[in-house]
């Protein structure tokens, strides 16, 4: 009787704002297929083309996002990882137990602007497919110059909302579906369009070599020259880009609301299917993909927006590729915001906040603006919510260690957290401090201003209390949380339990996705390796554009039927 009058004070309360349940938590695929799709995204597209503008070289584009990228995954691994899996809390929520009601309200609605924007941007990007397709005029201006572009930004903004109020599981089955063929149609783009490419440099339809590629690189896609006639970025900075490019999810912790759904530590690597396959083969393909398509249309690679890419590289497949592209990352960071709404306004459940947050979301991205501005916002995001992820590293990993007393805060019942909240300011002027006075690449700023106010937030801490000795309140937080485990087992038992689909029909479904995904790379590598003259080229193009759109539709019927029968073998 006693236990079920302990388990009242958590049955009011959203799942969001407990530790995750250990029956709730899930295996590596579960985030290699999250991590892919999320990273394989629309904005590919335009970071491909990015490279191209700053003026990068072909060998720094090759080495250094694979060092950028290998750099981004240990992050994640190391830093974002280990304290959600110790914790089992999102960050808005574990940020409340460190920081005090007010610091944790002004952060999350800075990421619900943050996540809302950037999830808006996404459904503006797989709006400008559709657009294509029905040859709705372009939406050069900061505002939609057309309603049928509302419409249809309005009925891709429904999907996306739609799939993120269902949490996380509805996420990454999504993911885990979109997953395989982004990775397969940004490859086959490549491929498909690398013969353009070499006919308008090299006068044949394919690189003889290696010193061949570099050369088709070096004069056509990654010349080395900027936009603006100068010498462009090198070495240094493509990895800082590979690296920096995320740091909002690693560095700041953001991705704590995904990893902390994690088995183990180690599932941390899993970030690398988003990192080597998305960011380090789409950027290079779509780098690839921009130039050819540049070369048919005869325009620069900067003029084109991801309609026109994805078209003359995929077809009409290349429409489908931009919309789901541009879902993935949508209902991702929809997801992020909405938790971070539900952490603000806490009576309310996670689905109510994200249909709110997604109305909103999809009322920005009526506006095109939102998409041209992205690269910055991401930039810039970083910086803002780094110095939060260092205030809670300390607290988390290097407080213990040196005798301080982790939850000091909240033991104290502060409201208001002085270190943490001067902490963050202080951090915030010493990031874009640097930045103004240009001491530092922009793409490393994150990593001074990290150790400084880690430096800061351990300093003011320990002259606020976190030295001092709270070991009867560390007790009673061990019986509450010893008590919520229990509370979460005894639920456990209610739950429907879902039996593996073993059926041979099921098996049969998932073989003929896969030799779906399969033929269409066999279809790219015609195109590449088949096409002796330039009308050979055009008639294994077009007899790709054909068929792979073919294959993508099997694909993604087959694959929603498996997983629908996967799914319905739910035992009471």
């Amino acid at each position: 009787m006693q236990e079920k009058t302990n388990f009242q004070q958590f049955e009011n309360l959203d799942e969001e704002q407990l530790p995750v349940a250990k029956h709730k938590l899930h295996d590596w695929t579960h985030f290699a297929g999250l991590y892919a799709a999320e990273h394989v995204a629309a904005t590919e597209f335009v970071i491909g083309a990015t490279f191209v503008a700053l003026g990068a070289k072909t060998m720094d584009i090759i080495l250094g996002l694979l060092i950028g990228n290998i750099l981004a995954v240990l992050s994640w691994r190391f830093i974002t990882s280990p304290i959600a899996v110790d914790t089992r809390l999102s960050l808005y929520t574990y940020l409340n137990k460190i920081a005090g009601d007010s610091m944790t309200k002004l952060y999350n609605w800075a990421n619900v602007i943050i996540f809302s924007v950037i999830s808006a941007a996404m459904i503006t990007v797989s709006s400008t497919a559709v657009r294509f397709a029905f040859d709705i005029p372009a939406q050069l201006n900061w505002y939609p110059t057309n309603a049928w572009f509302i419409l249809i930004v309005l009925a891709v903004g429904i999907v996306v909302v739609s799939i993120a109020i269902y949490g996380f599981n509805a996420v990454s089955e999504f993911s885990g579906i979109c997953a395989p063929w982004l990775f397969v149609m940004f490859t086959s783009g490549a491929m498909v369009l690398l013969p353009a490419l070499s006919l308008d440099v090299l006068d044949k339809t394919l690189p003889a070599g290696w010193a061949d590629f570099m050369t088709l690189g070096d004069q056509s896609i990654w010349t080395g020259i900027n936009s603006d006639g100068e010498p462009g970025i090198g070495l240094v900075e493509v990895i800082g880009f590979g690296w920096a490019a995320n740091t909002i999810t690693h560095f700041g912790l953001i991705d704590m609301a995904l990893l902390r759904f994690a088995k183990k530590k180690n599932y941390g690597y899993a970030t690398s299917t988003g990192m080597m396959f998305g960011h380090y083969v789409a950027w290079i393909a779509a780098g690839i993909m921009g130039a050819g398509a540049a070369v048919i249309l005869g325009k620069s690679i900067v003029e084109l927006d991801p309609g026109d890419v994805a078209y003359y590289a995929l077809g009409l497949s290349g429409f489908v590729i931009v919309i789901v592209a541009g879902w993935t990352t949508a209902i991702t960071n929809l997801y992020r915001a909405g938790l971070a709404a539900q952490a603000i306004f806490f009576n309310h459940s996670r689905k109510k906040t994200t249909i709110v947050v997604g109305l909103v979301t999809v009322a920005i991205a009526c506006f095109p603006f939102v998409f041209s501005q992205i690269l910055p916002l991401l930039t810039y995001a970083g910086l803002l919510v780094v110095p939060v992820g260092a205030i809670v590293f300390a607290e988390h990993q290097i407080f213990p260690r040196i005798g301080f007393t982790r939850y000091w805060s909240s033991y104290r019942k502060l409201t208001f957290s002085m270190p943490a909240v001067a902490s963050w300011g202080l951090g915030l002027v010493f990031g874009f401090g640097l930045n103004f006075l240009d001491v530092i690449s922009f793409y490393y700023l994150f990593i001074p201003t990290w150790f400084f106010t880690i430096a800061v937030y351990t300093l003011l801490a320990s002259k606020y209390g976190a030295k001092e000795n709270y070991a009867e309140e560390v007790k009673e937080e061990e019986v509450r949380m010893e008590t919520i485990e229990r509370f979460q087992e005894e639920q456990a038992k209610n739950e429907p339990s879902i039996a593996k689909d073993v059926s041979l029909f099921s098996k049969g479904l998932k073989f003929i996705a896969i030799s779906a995904l399969v033929a269409t790379l066999v279809l790219a590598c015609n195109v590449m390796f088949g096409s002796a003259t330039e009308t050979n080229y055009i008639e294994n193009r077009e007899l790709f554009y054909r068929y792979a759109f073919i294959c993508t539709i099997i694909y993604f019927v087959l694959a929603y039927w498996a997983l629908k029968r996967g799914k319905s073998n739910t035992v009471a």
